[in-house]
Order: C-alpha cells, then structure tokens, then sequence
C-alpha cells in the first residue's frame, strides 16, 4: 500500500479542521479535510514540546503537546507503541522536535464538533534552526493551498480535473473541491494573517522602546470605537502591530532577567511595568508567548524561555 504523504501543516489549520473521511474496509486510510483543503493522513510538524503527561495508571498512555507559532498540536501515544511513548516521555521538556505522526479525531455524543490530535509514528529532538526552516517551508505550503483555494472560487463549479489541469496535485485538487463543499464559509484572510504572524515569528522587527502616552491614547480610542461599533480593518491591524511591539518587549525583559531557573513573575511585571505597560497587557502577552512556546512556566510564579 502506496505510503501517505506527510503534510506540513501549522497547528491552527489543522486544529480547525471539521471534516473526517472515514476509510472502509480494512487497511483503508481516513482523511480529514483541512479549510484550505490539504487532505490529510499523516503530517511532519516541528515545534516546541511544553509537556508531557501520563493519563493512565499503568503509565503506558500518554499526552502531550507541540507549540508552533500559530498553536498548539495535541499528541497521544499508548502501549502500541511503546517505543515512541518511551522516547516521548524521556524528552526533557520544554524541547524542539519533529514528529512525523497519523491523524487522530474525537467526536463527542453530542457530535457538535470534531477534535483532532495526532499519534506520533517518529519523534526527534532538534535545534530552533531546524524549526525555523520548517516554519518557513510550511508557509509556503499554506500559501500554496490558498492559491487553490482562490483559482477553485473562480469557478462556476470547482471539480477537481480543472484544478489538475492548473498544475496543482490529485490530493490537494480533492481536499478543495470537498473543503468548498463541506464548510460553509472559509476565512482564507485568516490564514494569509497566519502566514505573515508565523515569518514575523522568526524575524521580529524588535523595537526598542514604546510610548506609553501613546498607548494609553490608543487605547482610549479603541475603546470608543468598540462601543460605537467603528472599528475598521486597519484600527485591527494597528492593534496586532501594537501587541506584537508589547509581546517582543516582554519576551526581551524576561531574558534579561531570568537565571538558569527563571525569572519570578512579580520581577517581570515590575520590570515592564517600568517602561510603561500595564498589568493587563503585560498578562496577555504573556499568555501569548506561553501559547507560542517561547516562554513556560517551570514552577508555579516563574517564568523561563525556551
């Protein structure tokens, strides 16, 4: 049986995924269909491996989670494959790897939505470099699926030949056609967001200082605008601008101040709050970096990067 390619994909994508193609019979591979439409069996994800947790007794049975810029992938690994759960829960987090790995979904009784994680076939540590490089060849990769997507949206009615014939592949050209018609609305914006946040992520334009008058003053409009109901798309894209200035120099003063076991979370808000940033802000972005794997928390009030 013909081996199944091995997407590269970003967390958020995959996560929003809602479309499962069960396979019949025995052998036969399923597929979820991503809203781009990658059509999915296995995936090569690299990202930052932030915890790993028994969740059966007998130890053999495990979670963990993988961050990349955009999210956090969700991994199980049993007694199957006991050798991948060994290696997994030997990793000292938290730890660059790649994980070669099948789908795995969960529908509830209620069956309202559909969770997907990922059952790691092959696990191994790496460097940031290597992640970089990923980062950056999954861009592309989802730059490609949106390309599709926008060429199946000119037609009167997508079919798969026609989207072969514009020289994109037999997979990809069938997770399009299903994608189009099986989610009612896809927000490709999103994703073109994704790929500009993810190639930030990797080459930040750091600022070295930030104008607290001019946020608080900002803010104060952004506000109003939100209880007028006026926000426009660029007020959007000068707030996430704004934040991503907040998120660099946050990350900046935890490295500046952490040791080998840290920096205390009350230093690192007295810290920012010095240059200007409020409590709630400084909350958020770290959150955010949390989210991202930047940063983790190793112990209860202490904070350390990655």
């Amino acid at each position: 049986m013909k081996r199944e390619q091995a997407w590269r994909i970003f967390a958020s994508e995959y996560n929003d995924s809602k479309i499962e193609i069960k396979g019949e019979g025995e052998m036969v591979p399923s597929y979820i269909i991503t809203p781009l439409g990658a059509k999915i069996n296995r995936v090569f994800i690299i990202g930052v491996l932030t915890d790993v947790e028994n969740v059966s007794d007998s130890g053999d049975f495990v979670r963990a989670h993988v961050s990349d810029p955009t999210g956090v992938f969700t991994l199980y690994s049993g007694q199957y494959q006991l050798d991948i759960t060994n290696e997994l829960s030997n990793i000292e987090v938290p730890a660059f790897v790649a994980v070669v790995g099948k789908i795995r979904t969960y529908v509830p009784e209620d069956g309202e939505e559909m969770y997907t994680s990922i059952r790691p076939e092959k696990i191994i540590e790496v460097n940031a470099e290597t992640r970089d490089k990923w980062i950056v060849e999954t861009c592309e990769s989802t730059k490609y699926r949106i390309e599709a997507y926008l060429e199946a949206k000119k037609m009167n009615e997508p079919k798969i030949d026609d989207l072969i014939k514009l020289g994109f592949n037999s997979n990809l050209s069938e997770g399009i056609v299903t994608a189009l018609q099986s989610y009612e609305r896809i927000d490709f914006m999103k994703y073109i967001q994704l790929i500009k946040e993810s190639l930030e992520f990797i080459n930040p334009n750091k600022k070295n200082s930030y104008d607290d008058n001019k946020k608080i003053d900002r803010k104060e409009i952004i506000n109003d605008k939100e209880e007028k109901n006026e926000l426009t798309d660029a007020d959007i894209e000068e707030e996430k601008a704004i934040f991503k200035e907040i998120e660099n120099n946050v990350l900046e003063i935890i490295k500046q101040n952490e040791d080998e076991d840290g920096a205390s979370w009350d230093s690192i808000t007295e810290k920012c709050e010095k240059t200007g940033l409020d409590k709630d802000s400084i909350e958020e972005a770290i959150n955010s970096l949390m989210d991202k794997g930047l940063i983790f928390e190793p112990v209860l009030g202490i904070i350390k990067t990655t």
